[in-house]
């Protein structure tokens, strides 16, 4: 990776956001109604959804050519991304256009089963062979929590003052989980081989690494203070997530930075 990548960063982190807030959405309504505006939610999350990816063609050199994506569905894990990222598109604008305010079970779950295919794909796609220390399952994991926090703060706009509890914990329990992951996976890399090594000392380098660290560490002391989600703190959040992401990018390094070099 080794560079930003702005389309790349809009688009994970808006369509994480987009299927952080369905997947809220269908537990406030296996939860039962709570006064909430499911109609309005889902509305969110097409829009979301629709910017990233539009921000996403700017990544491509032919945007027009983008259906060739879909050309290896049986062998790429980016042709399944694109797959499920377009049904789940599709599916949040159908949901804004029919869903109610108490929303659907059926279109909660599905949304939620799709949103979910779409960051395993996604995952996936970012845990190439030629960078070590992100050849697992780390992409993903970083992906689902990015989704879950960001969905939570998110979704209490929308959330009734029954549901407001809940999400909070939450939204508290994904920063946690956040901050010990994102801590933790470079000391690990430290440990691995040369490349792996390489990518630890660069996130612990990385300005956009601390920053990240810094939004997250600030949103979980002022929710542990207030014991709610203040209208203002999920774009805190998302602001934090961008430029974590862009470090993401930025900072892992890949097998070629060390052609010639000992391993």
């Amino acid at each position: 990776m080794q560079s930003i990548e702005f389309p790349l960063v809009l688009f994970t982190v808006l369509s994480q956001a987009a299927i952080g807030i369905a997947l809220m959405g269908a537990v406030r309504v296996a939860a039962g109604p709570d006064g909430g505006d499911a109609k309005r939610q889902w509305r969110m999350v097409a829009g979301l959804m629709v910017l990233g990816l539009i921000g996403s063609l700017f990544h491509l050199g032919h945007p027009l050519d983008a259906p060739d994506a879909l050309k290896h569905l049986s062998t790429a894990w980016l042709s399944r991304e694109v797959l499920f990222a377009g049904l789940f598109v599709g599916l949040a604008i159908l949901a804004a256009l029919i869903a109610d305010k108490n929303g659907s079970a059926i279109l909660s779950g599905a949304g939620a089963l799709l949103g979910l295919a779409v960051i395993l794909s996604t995952g996936m796609t970012y845990a190439p062979p030629a960078f070590p220390a992100v050849n697992n399952a780390l992409p993903t994991v970083f992906f689902l929590v990015s989704a879950v926090t960001l969905g939570a703060g998110f979704a209490s706009w929308f959330a009734g003052p029954g549901r407001q509890p809940l999400l909070a914990r939450i939204f508290t329990s994904a920063l946690i989980v956040g901050l010990v992951v994102n801590l933790v996976a470079p000391c690990v890399w430290l440990s691995g081989g040369e490349v792996m090594r390489m990518t630890g000392l660069a996130w612990f380098g990385s300005s956009l690494y601390w920053a990240h660290i810094a939004v997250m560490a600030a949103s979980l002391a002022v929710i542990w203070k207030t014991r709610t989600i203040p209208m203002w703190l999920p774009i805190l959040v998302l602001f934090g997530e961008l430029v974590g992401r862009a470090g993401f990018f930025a900072d892992t390094i890949h097998t070629a930075a060390n052609m010639g070099g000992l391993y």
